[in-house]
C-alpha cells in the first residue's frame, strides 16, 4: 500500500484528496453489505464502498453522496479510472437535501464521534464527527430513501450499538443482519455491521467474526470474505 492509492484486484482507490484513507471498515462494509438494481452509498469519501458494490452487483446503479469538495472530487477520479465508471454517479449533496427516489441498498460508513474533541484539519473533522450529519438524520434519510424491500447497511464502533439501534427503531427500521466483529478473538467486540429492513425479520441473522487469528494473520472468515478484493 502506498501513502497516496490503494491498489485492489479490479480497481484502485486514490485517497489524497480524501480526509478518511482506505480503512478496514469501508473495505468490511463493502465486502459485507447487500446490493441491488440500485445502491446509494452515504457519505462515500474516496468511492470505496461504492467500487465496492458495483464489482459485486454488476447489474447495479451506484449512487454515491458527499457532502465534501474535495472527497466528491476524488471518488470521481476513481470511478473515472475504473471499469464501473457507467454505473456509479457521484453527487456532492447533503443526505437531508437529498431526494433520487428509492434505492434497493443503502450503505453507509457514518461519522461517528459525538460530543469528542475536534481534529485541527476541518475536512477531517468532517468525516470523523456527526455535527454535519447526525445519527438520526441518518438512519432517518436513509428510512425516507430506502425501497419497501431494501436493506440498509452500516459499520459502526461497538460503542454506538445501542443509539443506532434506537434511532433505527425511531425510524420505523428493524434489524435484520448483525455481525459483531473482534480483531483477534481474545479482543472485545470493537464493531458492528448491521444491516435494517422496514419490515421485521422472521429470524435475524446473528454472527460473530474475527479479523484476524491470535498470530495476526488474517482469519479464514476475512480472507474468504475479502478474497476477490486483495491482491495477495
Amino acid at each position: 500500500m502506498s501513502n497516496n492509492y490503494f491498489r485492489f484486484k479490479q480497481f484502485t482507490v486514490e485517497h489524497t484528496r480524501c480526509a478518511m484513507k482506505v480503512g478496514t471498515d469501508g473495505v468490511l462494509l463493502g465486502a459485507w453489505a447487500r446490493g441491488g438494481d440500485t445502491i446509494l452509498d452515504i457519505g462515500t469519501g474516496s468511492g470505496l464502498i461504492a467500487l465496492f458494490m458495483a464489482q459485486r452487483y454488476p447489474s447495479g446503479k451506484i449512487v454515491a453522496i458527499d457532502v465534501d469538495a474535495g472527497a466528491v472530487l476524488q471518488a470521481r477520479i476513481n470511478v473515472y479510472n475504473s471499469a464501473f465508471s457507467d454505473r456509479i454517479t457521484i453527487i456532492e449533496k447533503p443526505l437531508q437535501e437529498f431526494c433520487a427516489g428509492q434505492f434497493g441498498s443503502i450503505v453507509c460508513n457514518p461519522p461517528f464521534f459525538v460530543n469528542s474533541l475536534k481534529n485541527r484539519d476541518g475536512q477531517k473533522a468532517m468525516a470523523r464527527h456527526a455535527d454535519t450529519l447526525t445519527h438520526a438524520e441518518l438512519v432517518s434519510g436513509a428510512s425516507r430513501l430506502l425501497a419497501d424491500d431494501g436493506e440498509f447497511s452500516v459499520v459502526i464502533p461497538a460503542a454506538l450499538r445501542t443509539a443506532i439501534d434506537a434511532e433505527a427503531a425511531m425510524a420505523g427500521l428493524f434489524p435484520s443482519r448483525i455481525c459483531a466483529i473482534r480483531t483477534i478473538p481474545r479482543k472485545p467486540v470493537s464493531r458492528y455491521l448491521l444491516a435494517y429492513r422496514k419490515h421485521p425479520a422472521d429470524r435475524i441473522e446473528q454472527t460473530e467474526e474475527c479479523i484476524n487469528n491470535d498470530d495476526m494473520s488474517r482469519s479464514e472468515w476475512y480472507s474468504s470474505l475479502t478474497e476477490n478484493f486483495y491482491i495477495r
